[in-house]
């Protein structure tokens, strides 16, 4: 069979004056001919002084560059746009599509045959996920790993699990300022991502789910030297997947996009993720409704005890033996002959690992886990037509199947000057609803769905209500938090139409969230609602509120969908 021409060797092999030009230029910079006949390993660093969680990447990519010298291949590193969780305002899902586009031109103007993909905040590995499947040339996923375990008083502390809490307990009366300053300093100890099963986390596992990373690469610690060795390794593999032509479609497929979502329900996933994968999916040209999140949730047990849904946290699940233990744990419910990163198929990957010993209170078993199936739950009813998500595993168990009465929050705004008013109409039975920060209608649809328990709720020792957006959650947060309500209310959806008193149910186990109001009034409140004005009259603001999709639909832009999945196509 005829080797096909790699993109680097057109570049830098051409005849004309371009082709004096790019070998020109590219040697001045110490290239010598014979690195610039190699495969070319473009190493896209997301390296920021304003992302925490990306702060060690510059050492990370030089362990790279080793790597993809010894295995024969040249690196060449390239900057794109790094979304840091705690800096970005509004929020970094406005963002997300930009990095991805950013990510996408990059791999598809440079003569690069393959890439390193450096990610790990939030955002970041769905951007270059959906980026890989868009320009479909060799790539490999490599995580910046979790923070170490946060240390006070010989307690574990996680970020952001513990943020809440403990602010909470501030709001409370219950620790004052020098305290809560203590543990500000001993949360988070080193550099790395949130140490817990957050959307962080969540999307490093699913990298290496889906096959795209190395096995065991997403949970060693980002300070532990064997990130350093991981990242060595990566960029040999990446030489190797030039070599063999073995591109993202033919790793990302339907069957691998399920292992995805298997292992995300076991591990009590962050409900951003399903966002992100249905994102992932339609780049593909996959379509991926939320029934099927539902659907292998329903088989998939419970198995991972980390927060905020568990006891440990990333350390203690790289100790137990990391991705390859949960996955081998869940063989039986995997779609084994998926081809990875590494050449070889997941059953392949799988032969030799295991559940530590020590880690059998981390990685439960599939004969006894922690719940029957899988952590996130998809609600249908008359105020979610196309679904709302909620992580059943954080859920207060009194919660589970509850009625009461709506106390209505318009905006973000709004909430924020009222939830604390000492004449708010609320009692912990009541059911808090947060309109308008979805896609569109914040814009962005940031995190703020874990809506604060009212200060004089608070007081009084409540620490749990049942909460209503169409916006995100943290994947570190926890409670019962109903976020990601499809269609959103600033675009009209049965959401917008939600009154003060109104009667809500949620019955997680029969997976319903109904307004109990009479269609007829429904109709009625239709007619009367009003769209509010756009949030901007210019630049990539208005694209993004113009373009983006629902939740549903995974948030992208509907023209960077394959044409075959575009809305009214």
């Amino acid at each position: 069979m005829e080797r096909k021409t790699r993109r680097g060797e057109k570049y830098f092999e051409d005849k004309t004056m371009w082709g004096f030009i790019h070998r020109s230029f590219t040697k001045s910079m110490g290239y010598t001919d014979d690195d610039i006949s190699k495969p070319v390993i473009g190493i896209c660093n997301t390296y920021s002084e304003l992302n925490k969680c990306h702060s060690h990447f510059n050492e990370l990519a030089e362990y790279v560059k080793q790597g993809v010298w010894q295995a024969g291949g040249t690196p060449m590193e390239f900057p794109t746009i790094s979304l840091g969780e705690p800096y970005v305002k509004p929020t970094t899902m406005l963002l997300r599509n930009l990095a991805a586009m950013d990510t996408e031109e990059m791999m598809r103007a440079h003569p690069i045959d393959g890439v390193v993909l450096i990610g790990g905040c939030d955002k970041t590995i769905p951007a270059q996920l959906m980026a890989a499947a868009s320009v479909n040339i060799p790539a490999i996923v490599l995580s910046g790993g979790p923070m170490l375990n946060g240390r006070l008083n010989g307690e574990n502390l996680g970020a952001c699990t513990d943020c809440y809490r403990f602010t909470l307990e501030h709001s409370a009366g219950n620790l004052d300022d020098d305290q809560l300053s203590e543990v500000e300093n001993a949360i988070c100890r080193s550099d790395g991502h949130c140490m817990v099963m957050g959307t962080a986390s969540t999307m490093a596992s699913i990298a290496e789910a889906i096959g795209m990373a190395l096995p065991g690469c997403a949970a060693i610690p980002a300070v532990d030297s064997r990130r350093r060795h991981m990242s060595q390794m990566t960029g040999k593999q990446i030489v190797q997947l030039v070599k063999n032509n073995l591109k993202p479609k033919d790793i990302m497929t339907a069957e691998a996009i399920e292992n995805a979502i298997t292992v995300t329900m076991a591990s009590g996933g962050s409900t951003n993720s399903i966002i992100h994968i249905v994102a992932i999916a339609q780049r593909l040209g996959i379509k991926l409704p939320l029934e099927k999140f539902d659907a292998i949730s329903s088989q998939t047990p419970f198995l991972l005890n980390v927060r905020p849904s568990g006891k440990y946290q990333m350390e203690e699940y790289f100790e137990a033996g990391g991705v390859p233990g949960l996955m081998k744990e869940l063989e039986s419910l995997l779609n084994t002959e998926c081809i990875t990163v590494t050449g070889k198929t997941i059953k392949e990957n799988l032969i030799n690992a295991k559940v530590k010993e020590t880690g059998k209170e981390v990685i439960f078993s599939m004969k006894q886990p922690l719940e029957k199936d899988g952590g996130i739950v998809v609600l249908k009813g008359n105020l979610c037509p196309n679904g709302a998500l909620i992580k059943k595993t954080a859920v207060s168990k009194k919660f589970i199947k509850h009625q009461g009465k709506a106390v209505v929050f318009e905006s973000l705004d709004d909430m924020e000057k009222r939830i604390d008013d000492p004449n708010l109409d609320v009692d912990e039975e009541s059911v808090l609803v947060l309109k308008n920060v979805g896609p569109k209608g914040a814009p962005g649809m940031p995190e703020v769905g874990q809506i604060p328990i009212p200060k004089k709720l608070l007081e009084k020792g409540v620490r749990d209500m049942v909460r209503i957006s169409d916006g995100r959650i943290s994947g570190t947060s926890y409670g019962t938090l109903v976020v990601h309500v499809a269609p959103e209310a600033a675009i009209g959806g049965p959401f917008a139409l939600i009154e003060n008193g109104d009667e809500i149910e949620i019955d997680v186990h029969n997976k319903v969230l109904q307004l109990h109001v009479a269609e007829e009034e429904i109709r009625k409140r239709k007619t009367n609602w009003t769209k509010k004005e756009s949030f901007y009259d210019r630049g990539y603001g208005l694209l993004f509120e113009e373009r983006v999709l629902q939740a549903d639909l995974g948030c992208d832009f509907d023209f960077l969908l394959p044409k075959e999945l575009r809305p009214n196509s």
